[in-house]
């Protein structure tokens, strides 16, 4: 076990490995894990009472209310409306909008947390509901791609017109939206996608670089991710003073790189070898 790891954390690691590489992965459970990491209080019995949460959140849907749309606007009245889950600018400075059982608590989050609670919560009340990762604003979908209804948990769950979803990848990127970005999003995309965020907080705040080195590790255990990801965490190994298991994973990402670029592979070994010198 590496030093700068507890044996809770191993644990945690553990279970959420198993979990990522399950026939079918619990988007929820991987959420309160990455929460647990964050959350040394957040303990087995306050993972379960998340999920009672969200069981009792769904238990409050209409039956089978019928087509996407009317799935849209029941969970829209439900958690935006009457219960008051939706996000506000504020909610981009807080690591807590990352953490799904503080997003329960709270009724406040990122888009993609939110969205994490939309999806939970109409999945178990049998919406046909998923994910869409449209770039820089994370929505969710109800029903089949020819009859899609695209809804925004950060806005309390209103149904968006095609032009809203338009101006919202116009706003991120200045590109326009294809069908390619309203496909459903992988639940381990999901995943990788919240660590991304944590790690992009962390960055702002180098006192925090503890938070950054475990979303970069969590997201190592998931079955596809960066290459890059090695290096970001070799870097951060370096920055807080584990020199050597810094050096290390720089070398083994060089043995990686070198393979299609022998230069940037000398580079890294160069700062593996600078990273070992600091010892001394």
């Amino acid at each position: 076990m590496s030093p700068h790891i507890s044996p809770r954390s191993e644990e945690l690691r553990r279970r959420f490995a198993e979990e990522a590489r399950a026939e079918r992965p619990d988007l929820s459970q991987l959420c309160l894990l990455v929460a647990a990491e964050a959350d040394g209080s957040l303990d087995e019995a306050g993972m379960d009472a998340v999920q009672m949460d969200l069981d009792r959140l769904a238990g409050q849907v209409p039956f089978r209310p019928g087509g996407p749309l009317a799935w849209a606007t029941a969970l829209a009245e439900l958690l935006g409306t009457r219960c008051g889950f939706r996000g506000t600018p504020g909610d981009y400075e807080r690591l807590e909008s990352s953490l799904l059982h503080e997003v329960v608590l709270r009724r406040r989050g990122l888009p993609i947390l939110l969205s994490v609670v939309w999806m939970e919560v109409a999945r178990r009340a049998g919406a046909p509901v998923y994910g869409v990762a449209l770039p820089g604003h994370f929505v969710v979908g109800f029903g089949p791609a020819q009859d899609q209804v695209l809804a925004d948990p950060f806005d309390g769950g209103r149904v968006l017109t095609g032009a809203d979803a338009e101006l919202l990848v116009a706003g991120a990127t200045g590109a326009p939206l294809n069908a390619a970005m309203l496909r459903p999003a992988d639940p381990l995309d999901v995943v990788l996608r919240i660590l991304n965020n944590i790690g992009a907080w962390a960055a702002t705040r180098p006192e925090r670089s503890d938070v950054a080195l475990w979303a970069v590790e969590l997201s190592l255990l998931l079955p596809a991710h960066p290459a890059r990801l090695r290096y970001a965490r070799a870097q951060l190994l370096v920055r807080s003073g584990d020199f050597l298991a810094g050096a290390a994973e720089l070398d083994a990402y060089a043995e990686v790189v070198g393979a299609v670029d022998a230069p940037a592979a000398e580079t890294l070994r160069a700062q593996a070898r600078a990273a070992r010198a600091m010892l001394n």
